[in-house]
């Protein structure tokens, strides 16, 4: 009986071991017929996984109504787009010119030193000449020779140096930089811009010193009278970078002195 037994149990093992061998190599065959149907369901469906239609359909929306309103807004209101771009175009000129003072930052503020000095000059001799008289286009070179080659080049040292000796910008720290400035450099740049022009006039040295004694103390006090406001201001609120552009602002009205004081005739 125990023969027996023993015949049965491998037989069930030889059974089991078919069914076996039989489900793998059915899954080898074919490999989804074996997988539930909820892993079937879930690899199929994942390239279709992504934003529900009706916001593939807002987006649709919003980009024909978006058209649809500027359309109707440009036609409808003309000058408040011509305003916008205008603003943009003066945006975009900051951004140019700031661009410009980050890389050639002393060619940059040369050009706008001569730009204004032309500009001022120009308007100098609009103020004081009679309509018949003609335009002094070789004084004008002179002053832009000024403003490119000594002023220009001068504010971007001056200003550097002192934003260095005195970073912060406290009242006193301001205070300190405007007497220094009133006291040394621009006395300095004053003598420097009467001889210049008086030597390029073909003035002699007495004649030069002649001027210089019969001038420079009225426009000292001339200046003394002025660039403090313009200075605490430039020194107080503005970044260093941008300190000779608002001073060139700043010296359009003084430079429109600056060359008349600067055509006057000879010392006697």
């Amino acid at each position: 009986m125990s023969s027996a037994l023993q015949m049965n149990s491998a037989k069930i093992f030889h059974v089991m071991g078919m069914q076996r061998h039989f489900m793998l190599v059915n899954r080898v065959i074919h490999p989804f017929k074996s997988t539930p149907s909820s892993l079937y369901t879930t690899v199929h469906s994942k390239p279709f996984v992504g934003l529900p239609h009706f916001l593939r359909k807002s987006r649709k929306y919003d980009n024909s109504l978006s058209f649809f309103s500027s359309s109707f807004c440009s036609s409808s209101s003309s000058s408040s787009s011509s305003a916008a771009a205008t603003s943009f175009s003066k945006v975009g000129f900051v951004s140019w010119y700031l661009g410009m003072i980050k890389s050639w930052p002393i060619l940059t503020k040369s050009v706008t030193s001569s730009l204004i000095y032309i500009g001022a000059d120009l308007s100098a001799q609009t103020i004081v000449q009679e309509s018949s008289e003609d335009f002094d286009f070789m004084r004008t070179s002179r002053m832009a020779g000024y403003g490119m080659i000594v002023l220009g080049p001068s504010l971007h040292f001056w200003y550097n140096f002192m934003s260095k000796l005195y970073p912060r910008r406290d009242l006193f720290s301001t205070l300190k930089k405007i007497v220094i400035g009133q006291t040394i450099y621009g006395p300095a740049m004053t003598v420097i811009f009467f001889s210049l022009n008086a030597h390029m006039q073909g003035e002699t040295g007495s004649e030069i010193v002649a001027r210089l004694k019969r001038d420079l103390l009225p426009t000292m006090l001339s200046a003394i009278m002025y660039w403090p406001i313009c200075d605490f201001i430039t020194f107080k609120f503005i970044p260093v970078n941008l300190q000779p552009l608002i001073t060139n602002s700043f010296s359009y009205l003084w430079t429109v002195y600056m060359t008349y004081m600067a055509s006057l005739e000879k010392a006697a």
